[in-house]
C-alpha cells in the first residue's frame, strides 16, 4: 500500500520546452559566445549541450561536456540569480496527480531561486507536504539522500513510496538504490530500455498504479 508520492519538477510536472525561449535565451547566447572554449567547432555538439540543458541540471552537463571554468562560472553566476516570472502551466494530466489522496513531496535539482520561482508560477506549492531543492552549488546532498531523509522523518518504508520522474539516471536511479518503486514518465519514449518499476506517457497512469495497490 502506497502512503506517499515523491515527484520531480522539470519535465515531470511541466514541460521545460514551454518556457525554453524565455528561460534559456540568455544562457544560450552565453554558450554561443564561449563556444570556442568547449574544444569543438561542431555545431551539432553545441546544440546537444543546449538540448541537455533543458533536461538536466547544469552542473552535471558542465562535467559531462568538460566545459571550461570561465564558461561554467559565467553560466553558474547567471543561473544563481535567475528567476522565472512569466505564467506557467503544468501538464494537463498533472491534475490527476493532484487528486490522489496521498502525501506528496517535491524533490528537484537546480538553483534554489530559479526552482522556487517555477513552483510559484505553476501554483503547485500547496500540493506538497514539503519541497526539497537539491542544489549542487550549496551542498553535496543528492536526491537519494533526500529520499532517505523523507523516509526517516515521516516513518515511511520503501514500499510506502512511489517516485515519479522523467530521468532514469536521476530520481529513478536514486529510488531504485533505496528499494523504492518508480514511475518513469516518458511521453516521448526517450528511454524504452530504462530500468523502472512502471513506465508511461501519461501521468494519469499513476492513478491506476495507486488504485490497484491500495
Amino acid at each position: 500500500m502506497k502512503r506517499a508520492l515523491i515527484l520531480d519538477l522539470d519535465n515531470t510536472i511541466y514541460p521545460v520546452s514551454s518556457i525554453a525561449d524565455n528561460l534559456f535565451g540568455e544562457l544560450f547566447r552565453v554558450l554561443d559566445q564561449y563556444s570556442g572554449s568547449i574544444n569543438t567547432d561542431d555545431t551539432d555538439r553545441i546544440n546537444e549541450i543546449k538540448q541537455a540543458m533543458m533536461r538536466r541540471p547544469f552542473q552535471h552537463i558542465a562535467d559531462e561536456f568538460k566545459l571550461g571554468d570561465e564558461l561554467r562560472n559565467k553560466i553558474t553566476d547567471t543561473l544563481k540569480n535567475m528567476t522565472y516570472d512569466l505564467p506557467m502551466q503544468p501538464f494537463a494530466d498533472y491534475e490527476f496527480i493532484r487528486q490522489i489522496p496521498l502525501d506528496k513531496f517535491l524533490v528537484t535539482t537546480g538553483f534554489v531561486k530559479l526552482q522556487m520561482s517555477k513552483v510559484k508560477m505553476l501554483g503547485i506549492e500547496q500540493d506538497f507536504k514539503t519541497i526539497h531543492i537539491v542544489d549542487p552549488e550549496v551542498s553535496g546532498q543528492t536526491k537519494k539522500d533526500v529520499f532517505a531523509g523523507i523516509m526517516e522523518t515521516h516513518g515511511y518504508n520503501p514500499g510506502d513510496l512511489l517516485v515519479i520522474g522523467d530521468d532514469p539516471e536521476s530520481e529513478i536511479k536514486a529510488a531504485f538504490a533505496l528499494g523504492i518503486d518508480t514511475f518513469l514518465f516518458d511521453p516521448e519514449n526517450r528511454y524504452p530500455d530504462a530500468l523502472a518499476t512502471h513506465k508511461g506517457n501519461n501521468l494519469k497512469e499513476v492513478t491506476t498504479i495507486i488504485t490497484t495497490r491500495l
